[in-house]
């Protein structure tokens, strides 16, 4: 706890003895007054009644979103002519990620051709048919058998052309890769000139969308019953310490990796700046708020000084007392007073140990 308050024993201006006060005694110098310039440089803070919040610490690491993370896998195999991309690289939706070479697409293409060709010489046989009939060299029938012979030449045509969309053929056997979402390359095992087999089950890049990611916390087995769903939560990271990103834990997965004997739960943050990278560390303080109140003040207020807690409560600038207060909790930047100091009382929660110096003088 002691690291969470200003230890009076580190000040090389405050006095090594103090005088001695009984349990929850104010002191107040009579005479004494807070110069102006000494205001200009202290900070406030009300005492407020507030159920007491329990503040735990987790290890874990940032992840992209798993619902926008795709992996995509070549339909053909063959020789990869370029790769336009490298890991980390942020792509759009319908760009070209790399080209392959296929025979199966040229399968495809004449596929595409010979449907064609085959749609033009059913329109004909049906426009000669129709003319026989008009010249009564040929039956109803006909015209009916030649109408058939078109629609499935056109249904054909259509399905060849959506395995021509769905390949992304063109022109020289080329297949394009294209991504399907905006996001981030966060996988790549493609190399040009490589062959690509047909039959290959590994995916050749993986692309995801961080505008929001998880952070995933590792909660020991001691501590699964103090987690709960709607926690929040602050995370930060190595890249950044000084930067909190808040959340609250929306799910747990109720599953125990006998490795590390830790059960997760998950965070989604926002990440529309990008400063959230996957797979970095991050160290996760997630809130509970318990059934009871206390007096809070911020822990910075509190004075540390032979095993004894204090406070300077202000009231004006004539009007300013030490208090020896007891200490219920210290949690996160808040401390929670079981006893010493009153709702509403204003405490110097910056610069006090010059007025505690003074006072002690």
């Amino acid at each position: 706890m002691k690291k969470f308050m200003i230890s009076v024993a580190t000040v090389v201006l405050l006095i090594s003895c103090s005088k001695e006060m009984s349990p929850q005694k104010a002191k107040m110098i009579k005479g004494f007054e807070v110069s102006k310039k000494m205001m200009a440089n202290l900070k406030f803070a009300e005492a407020k009644k507030e159920y007491i919040q329990e503040q735990m610490s987790f290890f874990g690491k940032i992840s992209a979103d798993r619902n926008s993370y795709i992996d995509i896998f070549p339909l053909v195999g063959g020789n990869v002519l370029s790769v336009n991309v490298e890991l980390g690289d942020y792509v759009r939706k319908g760009q070209v990620l790399a080209t392959i070479r296929s025979t199966e697409v040229a399968g495809f293409q004449q596929e595409l051709s010979d449907a064609k060709t085959d749609l033009a010489e059913a329109k004909n046989k049906l426009r000669v048919a129709q003319e026989l009939y008009e010249g009564r060299l040929n039956t109803r029938n006909d015209i009916l058998t030649a109408k058939s012979e078109m629609i499935k030449a056109q249904e054909q045509l259509k399905r060849a052309q959506a395995v021509s969309t769905i390949y992304n053929m063109k022109s020289g056997n080329i297949y394009s890769v294209v991504s399907p979402i905006n996001g981030y390359i966060v996988q790549k095992n493609i190399n040009k000139d490589m062959q690509l087999r047909s039959d290959r089950t590994d995916n050749i890049f993986d692309v995801a969308d961080t505008k929001k990611v998880w952070a995933l916390v590792n909660v020991n087995e001691s501590d699964i019953d103090k987690i709960s769903l709607g926690m929040k939560a602050e995370v930060s990271t190595l890249s950044y310490p000084d930067k909190v990103f808040y959340g609250k834990i929306d799910k747990i997965f109720k599953i125990i990796n006998p490795e590390t004997n830790a059960m997760q739960a998950r965070i989604v943050l926002d990440n529309s700046s990008g400063l959230l990278v996957p797979e970095s560390k991050a160290t996760i303080k997630v809130n509970n708020t318990l059934d009871q109140t206390a007096i809070a003040i911020p822990g910075k207020s509190v004075i540390f000084e032979n095993n004894r807690y204090f406070v300077v409560v202000f009231k004006s600038r004539n009007d300013v007392k030490i208090k020896e207060v007891k200490i219920l909790k210290q949690s996160g930047d808040t401390t929670y007073v079981s006893e010493g100091l009153s709702e509403g009382e204003t405490v110097v929660s910056d610069n006090q140990l010059l007025i505690y110096q003074a006072l002690n003088n």
